[in-house]
């Protein structure tokens, strides 16, 4: 694609179509991640090794369904997920949806930006015996990433194309060292002496962590060539989302561990471990800014992509000194109550109301139909995640299964009269 064409408020062209594999790639890697990974070592240290993999083949499971669904949506539509949205919420419905989007991005920039400085302060003091302060380094390495976003999502798929695979061959090789020292047996069946979580926390969490993948899955399939490319780019979640936590959570098991530089130092490898570390998480993060700007350029009216990522770039580098990676877990179950029922309603705007066909001549102001379902069924989830009352037993199923019952009975009546050859 053009370098300074992101195609923020108008339709993808042939020229600059890519790769399923490639999306693939780039989507593994946001996994491949040192946020990921530190959820993938908290879960297995809180539940135990059966009962992670549970949560982890559960959570991938409910983020495939819903990816395969929203990545046909960016395929056949060629638009980025904000403009998507005007069709669903009207254009002023989605300023309020994009900043939503664009403060929730934010706050992940912050937290993988405050865990990447961290590692390199550990590492600093591992490998140099130098004791450096985090804020410098949260600066400079948000600067960096600024810089690498504004060059555009081609960047990116250069980075991803080398660190991804050497990233995941290498933890494979932290995975054998760890079987070395502690038998698989062992490992599985390892079960915490005073588990820290349930089953359905560690779930929640993980769903949370990665649930603004099938809302965003547009950004990256609006790019790929045709249907089969699209679902291939699906499987940089189907695949490299399980992968990562497994990764991560059997060095964290043998080594009772949960920061990846300490686990590192155990098994002698914390200075490959960082170099690898350090571009993955750079690459996963580039592409969450590069997801914020879209959202924030069309919030904007007027303001160019560069500029956008920049201001949001600044933006996240100063909530990563607040310390906002204190609040992860808060911050991930927020997600999963207001995330699940947007993506259920554009899903059935695009396939039900719009019958596979937007016209941009055609974007109204509201649609008050999908913002009344949109606040009544995360409402109603709150009191779900409180445990006020119970639907599913799973908040995030609610959000979703709420949001798309909402949205199908307001809009019933066109339903009804629209033409069978239509429907």
């Amino acid at each position: 694609m053009s370098e300074n064409n992101q195609y923020t408020k108008t339709k993808v062209q042939p020229k600059d179509f890519t790769s399923g594999w490639l999306v693939a790639l780039i989507i593994a890697g946001t996994g491949l991640t040192l946020p990921i990974l530190f959820l993938g070592s908290e879960i297995a240290l809180g539940v135990g090794f059966k009962k992670s993999m549970w949560a982890f083949g559960i959570s991938t499971l409910v983020l495939t369904v819903l990816c395969m669904a929203t990545t046909i949506i960016g395929h056949r539509s060629r638009l980025s997920t904000y403009m998507i949205l005007h069709f669903s919420f009207g254009s002023y419905g989605a300023k309020i949806m994009n900043v939503i989007f664009g403060i929730t991005l934010l706050g992940w920039f912050a937290v993988a930006l405050e865990l990447l400085s961290l590692a390199v302060k550990d590492t600093a003091l591992e490998m140099l015996q130098w004791k450096v302060q985090q804020w410098p380094v949260i600066v400079i390495l948000g600067t960096l990433i600024i810089i690498t976003t504004n060059y555009g999502i081609k960047s990116l798929e250069k980075l991803a194309n080398i660190s991804v695979p050497i990233l995941t061959a290498f933890l494979a090789y932290v995975v054998y060292k760890s079987m070395a020292v502690t038998s698989f047996s062992q490992i599985v069946e390892f079960v915490p002496y005073e588990p820290n979580m349930s089953l359905f926390k560690a779930t929640s969490v993980l769903v949370g962590s990665s649930i603004l993948f099938p809302v965003l899955m547009a950004d990256f399939s609006r790019f790929v060539y045709n249907d089969r490319q699209s679902m291939i780019a699906v499987l940089g979640i189907t695949i490299g989302f399980p992968i990562a936590l497994l990764f991560s959570a059997i060095p964290s098991i043998q080594t009772g561990e949960v920061d990846i530089i300490k686990i590192m130092k155990d098994l002698d490898l914390v200075l490959p471990a960082f170099i690898l570390l350090f571009i993955s998480t750079w690459v996963g993060n580039a592409s969450n800014l590069y997801s914020t700007s879209l959202t924030f350029s069309t919030v904007k009216e007027g303001w160019g992509y560069q500029k956008v990522t920049i201001i949001c770039g600044l933006l996240g580098i100063g909530v990563a000194l607040l310390g906002f990676s204190n609040y992860l877990f808060d911050f991930l179950d927020f997600l999963g109550i207001l995330s699940p029922s947007i993506s259920a309603i554009y899903i059935i705007n695009f396939f039900w109301i719009k019958k596979q066909n937007y016209n941009l001549d055609e974007l109204s102001k509201w649609e008050p139909s999908a913002l009344i379902s949109w606040a009544v069924s995360s409402v109603i989830t709150v009191f779900t995640y409180l445990e006020v009352f119970e639907l599913t037993h799973a908040y995030f199923i609610d959000s979703f299964l709420l949001g798309g019952t909402f949205y199908l009975i307001m809009n019933y009546k066109y339903l009804l009269t629209a033409p069978k050859d239509k429907l």
